[in-house]
């Protein structure tokens, strides 16, 4: 199965006892292993990589529970467990309700699980990179429990900051814990770049505007930002303009929730919106073609200056519009 029908017997409390999650995304694996493991008075054991010993879980499962009246079974590993190891262990759940079993595998062979325990109870999940509304929605209700006040706007933000690596972005939360105020996207430039006078999006508007940006992009690059990244940032709001142009001219009007996924603050809609009708959909064709070259000069030769490739690439793109 996968993640929204698992939801579901989560939200109706149809969960099994045995359970083997896996897939592409290893920060979902262990979320969900973490909140199915996460039992009051149970007594947990858990095997992380080469730990893993089957006598030793298969005594676990077993014996009566020391210390409350459910014992836990958590494998942790790359390495893919025997499948007669695994069928084992989820019999010693199917004849005892009050134990749990949680196999997270971390590796790459998703074909192995898909139907492996289609005549058991046991549930098979496969877990996806999420998509990014998703990720927004993980994050907020991460925030709630930290009790840190961040909107969708600046948790993409942060999003964006570590290249959608949702994991990351989680860790930053506790920076902002100690904030009796909403976090806004500048509190989050100060404390995870420190960069609380420059930002991408910043030269990106000077670019687009055709103002000196040359300045900025030291300051950047002064500040430990990685050229590739300023590039793939800029490609990336240059999508977001085009997808601004593409539905106004549809719809007459920017709807931000339909473009990007997430309500945006209004000047936010406006400045984007206002920014992406002043370019063809040719320049649009145009601007992406540079961009994505010359990133492809960046990652592909060694030792190649990737400032001076930025810079020119810059000096080009404002020499489109």
């Amino acid at each position: 199965m996968y993640k929204a029908e698992f939801d579901k017997h989560i939200q109706n409390n149809t969960l099994s006892n045995s359970f083997v999650l896996f897939g592409e995304s290893i920060f979902l694996i262990e979320h969900y292993t973490k909140l199915l493991s996460n039992v009051a008075d149970a007594s947990v054991l858990k095997f992380y990589h080469d730990e893993y010993d089957f006598n030793s879980a298969k005594a676990h499962l077993s014996q009566a529970s020391l210390f409350g009246d459910r014992n836990i079974l958590v494998i942790k590993s790359e390495k893919k467990v025997p499948k007669k190891d695994l069928e084992t262990l989820v019999d010693y759940c199917e004849k005892n309700q009050n134990n749990i079993f949680i196999y997270a595998y971390l590796g790459d062979d998703n074909k192995t699980y898909a139907k492996g325990f289609s005549k058991r109870a046991t549930m098979a999940v496969r877990f996806f990179h999420p998509k990014h509304g998703e990720a927004v929605n993980l994050i907020s209700q991460i925030a709630k429990q930290k009790n840190v006040n961040i909107d969708n706007y600046s948790i993409t933000h942060l999003l964006n900051i570590h290249n959608s690596n949702i994991s990351l972005a989680i860790n930053e939360l506790d920076k902002f814990r100690v904030f009796d105020t909403a976090v806004s996207t500048k509190d989050i430039d100060t404390l995870v770049y420190g960069l609380g006078e420059i930002n991408v999006d910043e030269l990106i508007k000077k670019v687009i505007n055709k103002k000196e940006f040359k300045d900025d992009v030291k300051n950047l690059t002064e500040h430990g930002e990685d050229e590739i990244r300023i590039l793939t940032q800029i490609t990336a709001y240059i999508t977001q303009l085009y997808m601004f142009n593409i539905y106004i001219r549809v719809n007459g009007a920017p709807n931000a929730l339909e473009i990007l996924g997430y309500p945006a603050p209004a000047f936010v809609v406006k400045e984007k919106a206002e920014l992406s009708l002043k370019f063809k959909p040719t320049t649009y064709y145009k601007l992406h073609e540079l961009l994505l070259d010359a990133e492809l000069k960046m990652k592909s030769a060694k030792g190649v200056d990737k400032n001076a490739i930025l810079l020119s690439t810059l000096i080009k793109f404002q020499n489109l519009l």
